[in-house]
This record gives C-alpha cells, structure tokens and sequence, in this order.
C-alpha cells in the first residue's frame, strides 16, 4: 500500500464566527442547493484560506472585507483527499473581518453520513417514501456545507431550510418564523444557535408527527415519528422530560437550550446522535410499542436516551478541543447514562448490569496488544471512526466509575460542576477535566488517572502470598500489564491502582482501602478472622483483573454457592478467571468446574457473564469434533434454572426475571435443546396462523428456536413477517435470529439477500453479522465479505457499519491457517477505519488458536467423563 499523506489541521489564521446558512434539498431528486454567509475574523495576513469540503459542487465563492466592502473572487481548489476547499487570492487578505459567501449544491446520498436521504419503515403495499436526516460526526459536516469542520473551531448558525410546504423541517433551534418564497415551497427560518460545534449542527426534513410535553424545569421535549407511531414516542418522552431536571440538578447547570427534539429514524449508521437540541435515534432506540416491544428494548431506550441528553453537557456545551480526547465525550455520557437510568428505574438494577455490559467488555478489548490509549491520538478523519469503541465508551466509563469510587459523589459532582462552568461554549483536554476534580477533592486525580488514560491496558493483581498474623492478614500483592496473549514479554507499564477489599463476615462491606503505586506491595489489614476469605475488588469497581492462587480461589466456592458473596463479586471472580484462562495463565477446567458451582446461581447479571463465557467457549470448540460434548455440557448447567423460570412470562414478575428468561432460553436453543424446540415450533405456528400471539419478550427466542430446528421452513415464514411489519425491532429480531442457523443451504439464501435493494443497510449488516455467528455460516460469511470486500466499503464506509462487518466475520476462527487467511486477503486493501479491527481479530483469531491448542485434549477428557 502506498504511504499515506501525512494529516495536517486547519491552518488557525482564519476563524468563522457566524454561518448564515440556507439549505434547499429536494426529496424527488435527491439533490440540494445551499447558501451560506460565513462572517470570518481573518488573525494573521494571508492569501489564502483554507477550509473542509467534500462531495460538493461549488458555484461561486465572493469575499469581501469588513469594513470596507472590497469584493474579492478566489480561485478555489478542492483536494478529495485532505477534503479541504482552498480559496487563492491574488493579495493578501489584512487582519480584520470579512464576509465570505459560497453557493453550493450536493446530494443527499445513502450512506447515512453528511446531509442523506433515509426511507421511511414501511409495509408492503405502501408508496416508497424518504426523508431527509444529517449525520455529522466525526467528520460529515463538510458534506453538507463548506465549513471549518474542527470540533474546537466553534461558532454560532443562522440556519433556513426551504421546503415542500407538507414536510415538517427541524434543525438544533425553534422556529423564528416560516413563510411562503415566490415557488410556493415553505421557508423556516430558525433561532441563532449558541456557540457550537459543527459536528453537532442538525436537519431532518420529512413527513413526521410529535408528541410533546414540557419538563419540570420548563423545557419543550417533543419525540418526533413517521406517521402512525408518535404513540410509541410516548415512553420515550416521559425519560427525556425526567432526564433534564436530573442532570440540571446533578450538574448545577441548566440545559442551556429552549427545546430538545427526539427525533426517530429507520436509517443510521449509529444508535444514535447526539446534535445540540435535535437528537436523531435509530427507531429500534427510541419508538417503544405497548404490544409489541420487549423488556430489553424498553431498558435499552431509556439507557441511549440518558446517553444522548448527557451529551447536551458533556460534549455539547463542553467540547473535546481534537477527536483523540473523544472519550470526554463518549466515557463520561456512557457513565451518567447509568446514573440517570437507575434514578428513574431501580428495578432494573442497572449498575449491575453495568458490568457485564461495559466494564467486562472494556477489560476484554483492552487486554489485547492492538487495543489503545484511552485518548489515542488521532490524524486523519478516517481514524476517527474506529475509536468509537469499547475503550472510548466502555473503558472511558469504568474508568471514571472507579474515580467516582476513589473521591466520592459529593467530589465528583463539585468537580463536575467546576469543570462544566469553566469551559462551557469552549473546548478541553483530558487534564482540565483532572484539574477541576482534582480542586474539587483534593486528592492526586492527575497522578492516579494519567496512568489510566495516556497508556494502554490495565494490571492483573496477583496475591502472591496471604498470611494470617493475630487478628490480622498481610497480603503479598503485585501488578502486571494483563495480556490476553499467553507468552507475553515483559512489559515496564505500572498504574497507580485504588485497591479496596471486603472479606467474609461483611461481604458487602469495604474493609480496607489503599492505593498501589509500585510492582509489589505487603498490604496488612486488620480484623480479619483466620477462617473467613479477604476478597480484592468489592463491587468489582476497580478496573483490573485479580489473580488469586488454586487455594484462595477455593475459599470462594462456598460462598459462591450459597450467594452469600454478592452478584457483582461473583460475576467478578468468573470473568476474571475466563479471562486468566484465555491468557493461558489458568486451567479451563477450573472455570468448567466453577459454572458447575454455580448451578443455583439466579441473578441475571452473573447469568449475562456466565452465558458469556459459555458462549465464548461455545465458538470456540466449533472448530472441533467434540463441540456436542460441549452442549451437554451447558445444558447440564442451564436447566435448574431454566426448570426454575420455566418459558411462560409470570403477571408482575420482575423486570432482570423477564431478561433472565429470555437469556436463558437463547442459550437452551444454542445447546439444540430438543424439549424447548417443540414448544418453540408449537407457539410459532399459532403465532404465523393469528391464534396465539408470541409475547414480545420471547419473540426473538422462539425465532432463533424454529430457524435452529426447523430451516427452510421457519426461514419463509419469519421472512414473510419480516416483509409484513414496518417495525424495525420486528425486523431486526428476526434477522438476529439468523445466528442461530443449522442448515448450511440457506447461508447463501441469506447472504444475497443481504446485498439486495430489499432491506436497509443496516438490517443488512444484521443480517451478514448474525449468520457469521452461526456455525454453518462463519466461513461462508468470511468468503462473502472477501468477494464483496470494495461493494460493502463503498456502501457502508464512513461510518459503523463497515467496521461491525468486519470485526464479526473474522473473530470468531480459531487457527493460524485462518489468521493467515485473513492476513493475507487485507495486504493489499485500502484498510483506512477498519486498520485496526483488522489487527484486534487476527490477534483474537490467534489467541484463540493457542488457547484451543492449549486446552483442547483435557476439555474433550473432561467433557467425555460427564
């Protein structure tokens, strides 16, 4: 591959202040005309200007200089490849205002980023219809209009859209006025913006109904729908006009905006997008139907809801000054997020949940050796795309989950609050965020979190030793870098590390704290009894693994068993033990023998990481003879509770019973469960005929049951509901139910389907991940995406999609013959955004490989002996 041109910045000698921007798009031919007035304050004397653009035709380009008048025409270049527009000027412009004017037209394209064209969800028999949404971040701004496309080169918008008088226009502020041109289309002219970004700049235009109501503290939030769905807007509404006056009240700073709009999209390349007052979401993140959504849709709603609204502060009125500190924005949203959701729902126990979901990942992407830096430094704009991932969100969240620990939330909310004041309208860094919280506590955050931020990874804890003296145990602790590859070199990386423990008689308890801040430490707690265990990480708050010798280990089976150590302990000693087993530095049938201790287990947060684990393994022995052995095995450990919960939702049962139930079964069905299979067929064939109607909370089960027992035929009807519904979450639960295929001769079927003007691009990336995680069609997924390797980057580059396609059709292999494979097929492709997915699953494929290499003969003899 050819060297790439070395990224450059903006040059700073020119700044905007104010774009009047006016944007005509056309819905039949999918074209728009803009105008924009850009006031400009030139810094240092230049000929030339240069700015971002991109797939735009530029008519005429005028400056003229304030206060004078003078009007000067430039000659522009446009470079595709650095995506700038450069105006050359024949005499050097002086220091002082100017006025720049740009006609422009471009398309409104689809591929889901810039200013695109999206179709509406519909069912068959309907007229074709689009809209028109934008999608700016990272870096798509330019796309629509030319701009200084630079999260840190803020400034205010005048913006107008002119319409077809029946279409609803929105954009980040109200209305100021509308009215009739000499075309008889409608032009809505919008309040002035305050000082912004571009990448948070927003316009849909469309057919769309609202449902609206207004905060506690006065603001209009409104969740705009296709037509026929603003009631399923409804519990939406009611988290976003909770959510404000929680985060008013958390951050002590208002919302600084007049309205919030929520607006839902059947086309994104994301789940959602957190534009300055106008909030576009994936239907599947925002609509929720009273009959037809499921408990986990409904969680996962007000979850990306919280998300969103916490960008308005962290993100939006405060702004990361370059895309390397993304996860100011990204960490700190995925963390309140939780604080939010678990004020107005603490039924759902949603900070246990946050572990499975996003520190357990975190940990499993960091331990890789192409994983990176919390603030990774970034270059050109096609890097930005591939770190909106689990270490800018999931890392970036567990890691300030343990700074909130380590101050405490009075600290933590002052330094916040301290943080938001002073920069608000403006830009940061990662250390302004340390400075305020550091004033606000008083305790070293500079010191302790630079170690979490600026290198890659986190330390295993080792008890070396543990030594009862009188009342008293002393701990021999030490910290290395954790890697998830076996024969790992020696590496100098040291974190300072917030140590907490808790032990026997007060399991729920802090005991002791400390911080670790060399290779080893003998650490003393006192009144500790000489036969109760001392367990490191309570709550598993602390973003390490713990590796205890065979014999502590064992201490905690006891107590594993009877559950008298809390959910988040016990989730935490299995996920760190899996994970010291793919590391080569413990035994796979030690973690075995430990899920058969934990046949009682009933809290659905342990049962996530459990059947996470299970599934990893799962995959795993899929390149064996014996993975049947391995399905015994785990229905050997998932029916007590299967035969506890039973396959029928219970009035009034629990919200984590209903998500366990469904967890549950989805595993019964990746085992080939013969008994839940036939139930499954049963309540299928009453639910195609109209008789019996599958609850929504076992729909996507019952799927993945009938496709797994019964292929072609459950095939053509789940496909005929799929063409039959206009809901995506329908959709999109029949297409992941496509993992669960055991019959080889519709992979094809499936495939090509996926590549077809009949579904949206992203079902059609569900689609093409679902089966790469069946068995059946793993490899043929990985020849499809080889062979349709420049259709899939021309139709999903840019944004999320691309990059998903190619992480889950090609980590899931297990030997070097495919590692090479993989290796092999990219050596001469254009890789930019997927570069390092690419590298994170040959490293995953090989670390696979040495596992199973490791452990296959003793898992075969353990399984055959059951």
């Amino acid at each position: 591959m050819p060297e790439k041109k070395k990224f450059e910045r903006l040059p700073s000698n020119v700044r905007p202040e104010l774009y009047n921007l006016c944007l005509k798009p056309n819905l039949k031919t999918f074209k728009f005309e803009g105008r924009e007035i850009v006031s400009l304050k030139i810094l240092q004397p230049t000929d030339k200007v240069i700015f971002n653009s991109i797939d735009l035709e530029i008519k005429d380009v005028l400056l003229k200089l304030l206060p004078a008048g003078e009007s000067l025409i430039p000659e522009f270049k446009l470079s595709a490849e650095d995506e700038t527009l450069t105006l050359l000027f024949r005499e050097t412009l002086p220091v002082g205002d100017a006025e720049l004017t740009i006609e422009f037209s471009g398309e409104l394209n689809a591929k889901m980023k810039g200013f695109y064209r999206s179709k509406y969800a519909k069912t068959p028999g309907e007229a074709e219809d689009y809209f028109a949404v934008t999608q700016f971040e990272a870096t798509d701004a330019r796309r629509c209009f030319p701009c200084w496309d630079e999260p840190a080169i803020k400034a205010r918008f005048d913006i107008s859209l002119v319409v077809d008088p029946t279409k609803v226009a929105l954009s980040n502020m109200p209305v100021e006025k509308e009215c009739e041109n000499s075309d008889g289309l409608k032009v809505v002219k919008f309040s002035r913006t305050p000082i912004m970004s571009t990448y948070l700049v927003a316009f849909v235009v469309g057919d769309f109904e609202y449902i609206e109501d207004t905060s506690s503290d006065g603001i209009l939030v409104r969740v705009y729908s296709p037509p026929g769905k603003k009631e399923q807007g409804k519990f939406a509404l009611f988290v976003a006009t909770k959510v404000l006056p929680f985060y008013k009240e958390y951050f002590q700073i208002a919302y600084p905006l007049p309205k919030m709009d929520l607006v839902a999209v059947s086309e994104m390349s994301a789940a959602a997008m957190e534009n300055w007052g106008l909030v576009t979401y994936r239907e599947t993140h925002i609509l929720v139907d009273e009959a037809n959504t499921s408990a986990a849709t409904r969680q996962t709603v007000a979850i990306v809801v919280g998300h969103e609204l916490a960008h308005q502060w962290f993100g939006n009125l405060v702004t990361m000054e370059w895309w390397t500190h993304l996860w100011l924005n990204e960490g700190y949203a995925s963390f309140v997020e939780f604080l939010c959701v678990d004020y107005l729902f603490p039924e759902y126990d949603i900070w246990t949940q946050f572990v499975t979901d996003s520190h357990c990942c975190a940990l499993e992407r960091d331990a890789l050796k192409n994983s990176h830096p919390i603030e990774v430094p970034v270059g050109h704009p096609a890097e930005v795309d591939e770190i909106f991932d689990d270490i800018s969100y999931n890392k970036g969240a567990s890691v300030i989950r343990m700074l909130h620990k380590f101050i405490g939330d009075d600290d933590f909310r002052k330094g916040m609050n301290l943080y938001l004041t002073r920069h608000q309208y403006a830009n940061t860094f990662t250390e302004n965020l340390w400075a305020a919280l550091e004033e606000a506590s008083s305790k070293p955050i500079q010191s302790v979190m630079s170690t979490w931020t600026k290198q890659m990874g986190f330390p295993v804890i080792t008890v070396e030793s543990s030594v009862q003296e009188n009342n008293s145990r002393t701990l021999v602790l030490s910290q290395r870098k954790f890697c998830a590859e076996a024969d790992q070199n020696d590496d100098d990386s040291m974190w300072m590390v917030p140590l907490s423990f808790c032990k026997k008689s007060k399991p729920t308890e802090e005991c002791y704290s400390t911080i670790l801040s060399d290779k080893k430490a003998k650490i003393t707690i006192p009144d500790v009894a000489p036969d109760e265990w001392i367990k490191l990480n309570p709550g598993t708050v602390g973003f390490y693994r713990t590796k205890y010798p065979t014999e502590l280990l064992q201490q905690f089976v006891p107590s594993i068993e009877d559950k008298s150590l809390p959910p988040l302990d016990r989730l935490g000693l299995v996920d760190d033990l899996f994970a010291l087993i793919q590391a080569g530095q413990a035994s796979t049938i030690d973690g075995l023998e430990l899920l058969q201790a934990m046949k009682e287990e009933d809290n659905y947060t342990v049962w996530a990481n459990i059947s996470g684990n299970l599934q990893k393994m799962h995959h795993l022995l899929y390149n064996t003879d014996f993975d049947h052995l391995f399905s015994a095995y785990g229905l050997q450990i998932i029916k007590p509770i299967y035969h506890k919960l039973g396959h029928e939702n219970k009035p009034d049962e629990k919200h984590l019973t209903t998500l366990l139930r469904s967890l549950v079964l989805n595993r019964l069905v990746k085992f080939g469960d013969k008994d839940f299979a036939k139930i499954a067929l049963e309540k299928f064939e009453k639910h195609c005929k109209g008789t019996g109607v599958i609850p929504a909370d076992l729909r996507s089960v019952i799927y993945r049951a009938v496709i797994s027992a019964d292929g072609k035929n459950a095939f053509t009807a789940l496909m005929n509901l799929f063409e039959a519904t206009d809901m995506l979450e329908e959709k999109d639960r029949i297409l992941h139910s496509f993992s669960a295929l055991t019959d080889v001769s519709l992979v094809d079927e499936i495939l090509k389907f996926a590549l077809s003007e009949k579904i949206s691009p992203p079902n059609a990336v569900n689609a093409i991940i679902s089966v790469a995680w069946s068995k059946v069609g793993r490899d043929k997924s990985w020849e499809f995406v080889k062979q349709n390797y420049d259709i899939l980057r021309e139709k999903y580059s840019g944004g999320f999609l691309f990059w998903r396609i190619i992480k889950y059709t090609t980590e899931n292999f297990a030997s070097e013959e495919q590692a090479k494979d993989i290796e092999t097929f990219f050596a001469d492709k254009d890789m930019s955004g997927v570069d390092r997915v690419v590298q994170q699953s040959l490293e995953t494929v090989r670390n696979n490989a040495a596992w199973l290499g490791r452990d296959k003969d003793s898992i075969r003899n353990y399984l055959e002996k059951l």
